[in-house]
């Protein structure tokens, strides 16, 4: 029974302090083989596609295709002086997938131009501007948090509240906090910080907050117990993530669309990153705010109601996530079996196989997110999602799903798989380069000619392969940039024309050189998931602490001394390939000072105070973020004293009566006889009836069983007693 969740039975539900009465709507564990759709039919297309949206689609792959096969002529020209070889045929593959995944990105981009040239990226007649939709239908806001900090986490939350609130609709909205807290001391401070924001916002009947002592399935499950627990009583529900901050005006008009289209079951927004202080995150922000609307019309252009959902800042239909998206746990073990880690883009796959729309609209701005600060914790997040994504080719070969929805478990496949790619692309680069190194060729073969063979490696033609894949990677961020002189808000909030062109440079330039590190941090994760090493669930960090150069030089040695082995070995082939190869070995051999210099607030401070990396979310807040910041007293905080500890929980329960009058009102009630024993609880039940004193108890407690004792009405009985 969870902790913070349920109530004695006598307990009148309409004064519980925490959640309203429950309405519990069925959620379906599914067959991956067999599943009928909304109909009860075996399976079935929501609608024929329009001529249009194959034309669009015809338009990128078509494109795609195209740039791949020339490119794989120009190459093969390049190495024409091997003939037919075994590493010739090897690289050619490598370069054909390398290619058409590059080429596909561009043609994707290239119709994102065109629906932001058109100011497209809306449908299912959403409007910018002009008089808000009224809503009919409850929806329920979801704030999943998992030992984040609470004050920080509600700021947003209270944000959202608070925005919702200025469109005179809050009435149609209800506010949970769902936590998956482990941490017993964070726990606490999650539960005074929401009584303080209940009280503020007077949300007696509308906001509510709990906390599942088991954490079954992580996030998708935290949902799913929601769904199951809650979900008939709303007919949508807006999924937040502990950094979400959405504007209120944004949330009615997709709320409204929802309710205006019956068969629609999710509708993702764009969220544009913001918040960046290190130079790292405002890389993130700039380049998000300014290549990311391209991207997102690019997808959303030739996607239609076959998109994606990206796990947060989406408002979901709740029968259709009740009706589809119930996940089943894999064979085998981790990591690639067990929950699906990367749960969204199957959720958002099911619920289209069962006939329900999955549309996104990235022409409304105001959905937000923020990154994280450093190359290092985007690595710890990354290895979580590789193994997620990973795990979705197990499920590509699922009966019934759109061909459009594999194709985005390809795409995210592809994301990780790319990169150990392209470290073979380069390997077997230079070991060809050897091999013609130390070739002798035959000028008169076995057959009688007149003339002999002059085997040759083109240079002209090296550098022309060069120019155009450097121009296809390059191009999306020169359409961004056209698109952006006809944005004049978009353009004056990043400085002006200049500062915008030069932005894009630095962010280009700094980029470069840090791929090849996030190859080899990518390579390395796919290869530990291969190994059968499971990524666990961690905390995202979110602050923006100092980081020393000792503690960067220890996790980023082995790239520079990679790319030094790598350096010598291109060297010692030719004087040629070190010199194409150079813009990869700078950034390994450069791994330790960029890995500081990006993690560093005061660098990525200097910048914006230079008017560089600038978007206009920070040079002129919409009135959303600046509910955000004026909320956010953490934030200054963690500015000045990064990684503090929360507040000791037994400390906070004995020194605020309200707070531990409202946790003990929350436990659940003690546990019935022949009902499993929570061994955490019965040792820390006794550690605390053996300690002398309060101080002593914390010493001996364990953070588990801390937490299980926190959640015992006798447990915090043993802890009121104590002395200290």
């Amino acid at each position: 029974m969870d902790a913070v969740t349920e109530f004695p039975p006598s307990a009148d539900p309409a004064s519980a302090p925490f959640l309203p009465p429950e309405a519990p709507l069925e959620m379906k564990v599914q067959n991956l083989r067999q599943q009928p759709d909304r109909h009860g039919r075996p399976f079935r297309t929501l609608a024929t596609t329009p001529s249009f949206l194959w034309m669009r689609r015809l338009f990128v792959f078509g494109g795609a295709l195209l740039l791949t096969g020339y490119g794989i002529y120009r190459i093969n020209q390049v190495f024409n002086s091997l003939g037919v070889s075994a590493l010739g045929v090897i690289i050619l593959i490598l370069f054909a997938i390398l290619a058409f995944w590059i080429a596909l990105s561009f043609m994707s981009c290239l119709g994102g131009f065109f629906s932001l040239m058109l100011r497209g990226g809306l449908g299912l007649g959403i409007h910018r501007t002009g008089p808000l939709p009224e809503l009919k239908n409850r929806t329920a806001v979801l704030m999943p948090t998992y030992n984040e900090d609470p004050t920080r986490v509600l700021a947003g939350l209270r944000a959202i509240h608070d925005s919702i609130l200025t469109t005179g609709q809050i009435d149609a909205f209800d506010f949970f906090i769902l936590s998956d807290t482990t941490n017993p001391d964070v726990w606490v401070q999650e539960e005074r910080a929401f009584l303080e924001f209940r009280k503020a916002t007077n949300g007696e009947k509308r906001v509510f907050y709990r906390r599942r002592h088991k954490n079954v399935d992580r996030k998708a499950g935290n949902l799913g117990d929601w769904v199951t627990r809650f979900g008939s009583s709303y007919q949508q529900m807006l999924t937040l993530d502990a950094d979400s901050v959405m504007d209120g005006s944004l949330i009615v008009r997709i709320t409204a669309a929802m309710e205006q289209h019956d068969g629609v079951g999710l509708i993702q927004t764009l969220p544009v990153i913001v918040g960046g202080r290190t130079l790292f995150a405002r890389m993130q922000q700039f380049a998000g705010r300014v290549y990311g609307p391209l991207i997102a019309h690019g997808i959303a252009w030739w996607h239609g109601s076959e998109g994606n959902y990206w796990g947060h800042n989406a408002v979901i239909r709740t029968q259709a996530f009740a009706e589809q998206a119930g996940l089943p746990h894999l064979k085998g073990r981790a990591p690639f079996g067990g929950h699906i880690l990367s749960h969204d883009f199957v959720e958002a796959a099911l619920m289209r196989r069962g006939g329900w729309a999955i549309h996104m609209v990235p022409g409304l701005f105001g959905s937000y997110e923020e990154s994280p600060p450093s190359l290092t914790d985007v690595a710890i997040r990354d290895r979580r999602w590789c193994q997620g994504n990973l795990q979705h080719s197990k499920i590509l070969g699922t009966k019934g799903m759109h061909w459009v929805s594999r194709v985005h478990m390809l795409t995210g496949i592809g994301s990780y798989v790319m990169s150990p790619l392209w470290l073979l692309f380069l390997l077997f680069g230079i070991l060809i380069s050897l091999q013609s190194h130390f070739y002798h060729p035959e000028y008169f073969g076995s057959k009688p000619t007149l003339y002999p063979h002059w085997p040759r490696v083109d240079p002209v033609q090296a550098k022309l392969v060069f120019i155009g894949t450097m121009g296809i990677l390059l191009a999306p961020k020169a359409l961004a940039f056209i698109a952006m002189m006809f944005d004049r808000a978009a353009l004056r909030g990043s400085g002006g024309v200049f500062r915008l062109a030069v932005s894009i440079v630095l962010e280009t330039l700094i980029g470069g050189l840090i791929a090849p590190i996030a190859m080899l941090i990518q390579t390395s994760g796919v290869i530990s998931i291969l190994l059968g090493r499971d990524s666990g669930w961690n905390a995202q960090n979110r602050e923006d602490g100092r980081v020393s150069l000792k503690e960067v030089a220890h996790g980023y040695w082995i790239y520079t001394v990679f790319g030094l082995l790598l350096a010598i070995a291109a060297w010692s082939v030719s004087q040629a390939l070190f010199l194409w190869m150079t813009p990869v070995l700078l950034g390994l051999v450069l791994a330790i000072p960029l890995a500081a210099l990006t993690a560093s607030r005061d660098v990525g401070l200097g910048l914006r105070r230079a008017g560089l990396l600038l978007i206009e979310e920070e040079t002129a807040p919409p009135p959303i973020l600046q509910l955000a910041m004026a909320n956010d007293a953490a934030r200054e905080r963690a500015a000045h004293a990064p990684n503090a500890p929360p507040e000791e929980a037994f400390a906070a329960l004995r020194q605020d009566h309200a707070l531990r009058q409202a946790h003990e009102s929350a436990l659940p009630p003690p546990r019935r006889p022949g009902s499993p024993i929570d061994a955490n609880l019965l040792v820390g039940l006794v550690k605390l009836r053996e300690a002398p004193s309060l101080q002593a108890a914390l010493e001996r407690l364990s953070r588990q069983e801390k937490a299980a004792v926190l959640g015992s009405p006798e447990g915090v009985e043993l802890m009121e007693r104590l002395k200290g």
